[in-house]
C-alpha cells in the first residue's frame, strides 16, 4: 500500500518483523507466488484505532486466528486471497494516485431496512482525482454473476433509503407509493450521511473488480450482469422528450454508474489507464471519463436551450400568422393595436377592429369632417324670397303643409 512499487522492500519486511515481535501483527498466510499476507492482533487492531488519524477513518474488521478443531488447520483460506486482492486493487488504485492512503476502507457496511448488512470491499475516496467515492466489489469468480446482480440491487435499495429522522413530508410521500423516493433530492436520502456528493448525476458509482479469472469468463459474467440489472444501472428518458423532439439526452438521476475492470488489468496498464468498462458502453475507459454522463445532465441543457429557442420561434411565427392586417390600408397591427382590440371587456373602446389605429383615426376624423361641412352647408344656405319655393328640406315641408 505504502510502496506499490517496491517489490523487495527490506525496510518494510524489518518493521513488520518489528511489529511482529511486539505481537502487533502476524502472518496470515503464503501466497503461491510467495507473497505474505500480514494481519494486524488483536492488539494491533485496538493501538491501531487508538493512533489513526483522523478519527473518523474506520479500520479494518479483526481477522481472528481460527483452526479447525480435528485437524488443527488454519481456516479461511478463501478470505485470504481475497483480502489479498482486495489489498492489491487498493494498491494499484493508490500507485495510480487515486486515493491517499487513509482514503481506503474495507468491509464497509450498509444496513437496509430488512436489517442485512451489504458490506463493501472497498471504498475509496479520492476527491482529488475526480472520485469524491467509489465502491469496489472484489470478485475472485467465487460467485455466480446472478450474485451480482442481487449486490447490485441491494446497493440500490440502500441508495433509496430516507434517514430515520427523513422529514415527515418526505416519508409520507415515499409511503403513499414506492416510486416516490425518485422525487426526493439525494441530499435528502441516507446516503448524504456517509458519504460526500459525487459531482455528477445519481448516485455513488460501483466498480466490480474480478481477479484470479479468464477473459472469457469476465466477458459471460458482464453480459449477465449487463442484462439482468438494466433497471439498476441504465438512465431514463427525460419526461419532456416524449413530445419535445430533439431531446435525445438520457436522465441518469436514479441511475447506479456501474464499472468493471479486472485486477490483471489494474495491474499491468494502471488504474489510470482505459481499463473501466461502464455497464451500457462498448468501449473501455479512464476511472473519470467512464463516470462522467456526456449524454446526461449537461446535454440536456444545451438541448433544452436549443429547443426552446426553436420552439419560441415557431411560436412566434404562428402568432405573427395570425396578426390581423388593417383592411384600409394593408398594414400589420401593431402588438398595442392587436391587444386593444381583442382584450376582452376593452375592445368596444378601440372602435372599428378591422382598422389599424391611423387608419382608424384618419376613418374619425375624415367623418367628423364630412358632418362639420354638412353643418357648415346647411348654416349658410339663404332664405327663399316671398312667393319662391323654399329648397332642400324646408321646402319639401312645405310643398307637404
Amino acid at each position: 500500500m505504502t510502496r506499490p512499487d517496491n517489490q523487495h522492500d527490506k525496510l518494510t519486511r524489518d518493521n513488520l518483523l518489528d511489529l511482529q515481535d511486539h505481537q502487533l501483527v502476524r502472518i496470515e498466510s503464503v501466497q503461491d507466488d510467495q507473497r505474505q499476507v500480514w494481519v494486524l492482533t488483536a492488539r494491533g487492531h485496538r493501538e491501531a484505532k487508538r493512533l489513526l488519524e483522523p478519527k473518523n477513518i474506520r479500520v479494518s474488521v479483526l481477522r481472528k486466528e481460527e483452526y479447525d478443531p480435528v485437524t488443527g488447520e488454519l481456516l479461511g483460506t478463501g478470505y485470504d486471497d481475497h483480502a489479498a486482492a482486495v489489498t492489491s486493487t487498493a494498491a494499484e488504485l493508490h500507485r495510480a494516485g487515486i486515493g491517499h492512503r487513509l482514503g481506503f476502507q474495507t468491509e464497509v457496511p450498509h444496513r437496509l431496512g430488512n436489517g442485512f448488512v451489504q458490506r463493501a470491499d472497498l471504498v475509496v475516496r479520492a476527491p482529488d482525482s475526480g472520485v469524491p467515492v467509489l465502491l469496489l466489489e472484489i470478485d475472485r469468480r467465487t460467485e455466480d454473476a446472478h450474485d451480482l446482480v442481487h449486490k447490485l440491487r441491494r446497493y440500490t435499495d440502500w441508495f433509496r433509503m430516507l434517514p430515520p429522522d427523513a422529514d415527515d413530508r418526505a416519508l409520507r410521500l415515499v409511503r403513499s407509493r414506492a416510486d416516490a423516493i425518485e422525487n426526493i433530492s439525494h441530499d435528502e436520502r441516507l446516503w448524504r450521511r456517509y458519504y460526500p456528493p459525487t459531482g455528477r448525476e445519481g448516485t455513488p458509482p460501483l466498480a466490480f473488480v474480478f481477479a484470479d479469472t479468464t477473459d472469457a469468463k469476465v466477458a459471460n459474467t458482464v453480459k449477465v450482469l449487463e442484462e439482468a440489472s438494466r433497471r439498476y444501472w441504465a438512465p431514463r428518458r427525460f419526461e419532456d422528450a416524449a413530445w419535445r423532439k430533439g431531446i435525445t439526452a438520457r436522465d441518469y438521476s436514479q441511475a447506479v454508474p456501474v464499472l468493471v475492470t479486472t485486477l490483471e488489468q489494474l495491474q499491468e496498464h494502471g488504474a489510470d489507464a482505459a481499463v473501466w468498462l461502464r455497464l451500457g458502453r462498448t468501449d473501455k475507459q479512464k476511472l473519470h471519463q467512464a463516470l462522467d454522463n456526456p449524454d446526461g445532465d449537461a446535454l440536456y441543457r444545451l438541448q433544452d436551450a436549443k429547443v426552446g429557442a426553436e420552439e419560441e420561434r415557431q411560436r412566434a411565427a404562428e402568432r405573427e400568422a395570425r396578426r390581423p392586417v388593417c383592411t384600409r390600408c394593408g398594414a400589420k397591427f401593431t402588438d398595442e393595436r392587436w391587444a386593444e382590440t381583442t382584450t376582452r371587456g376593452y375592445a368596444w373602446e378601440a372602435g372599428n377592429p378591422s382598422m389599424c389605429r391611423n387608419c382608424y383615426a384618419d376613418y374619425l376624423a375624415d367623418r367628423e369632417a364630412a358632418a362639420e361641412a354638412a353643418r357648415a352647408a346647411a348654416a349658410a344656405q339663404p332664405e327663399p324670397e316671398d312667393g319662391q319655393e323654399p329648397s332642400g328640406l324646408r321646402g319639401l315641408f312645405r310643398r307637404r303643409a
